[in-house]
């Protein structure tokens, strides 16, 4: 997780230093698949861009509905569904690993979600 976050901060960081964000997007990909093609990259600009809609109009309708620290903690389980995901939809192996991780990164969201539920004492 702290090389994803450090990942994101590299890139994020890069990204303000593009002039132009979509022609350096278009450029990065077709550069690195010069046989891709107009209609290729036609093909892939629509799938990721109508996935990453649907994604984010679900979890936009989800979040009004939710306190911000629920939500964050909500968010946490987004790698589990993407490895989930990878499961259903490329046929990627169930490890022990897997199942490991999937079952702490869950168990630790409910204990997140169950202590913020319960109501603080104040202590003296």
């Amino acid at each position: 997780m702290a090389t994803a976050g450090i990942a994101w901060g590299v890139y994020s960081l890069g990204g303000r230093l593009a002039g132009d964000p979509l022609a350096a997007a278009v450029l990065l990909l077709v550069g690195r698949h010069p046989g891709l093609g107009v209609s290729g990259l036609l093909l892939a600009v629509l799938s990721g861009a109508v996935a990453s809609a649907i994604g984010y109009v679900a979890w936009y309708a989800a979040v009004c509905r939710m306190t911000a620290s629920r939500a964050a903690i909500i968010q946490l389980a987004v790698p589990v569904l993407a490895a989930l995901g990878g499961v259903a939809f490329l046929g990627e192996a169930v490890s022990p690993r897997l199942v490991i991780a999937t079952i702490t990164v869950l168990g630790r969201i409910g204990l997140a979600m169950a202590s913020r539920a319960r109501p603080s004492r104040d202590r003296r």
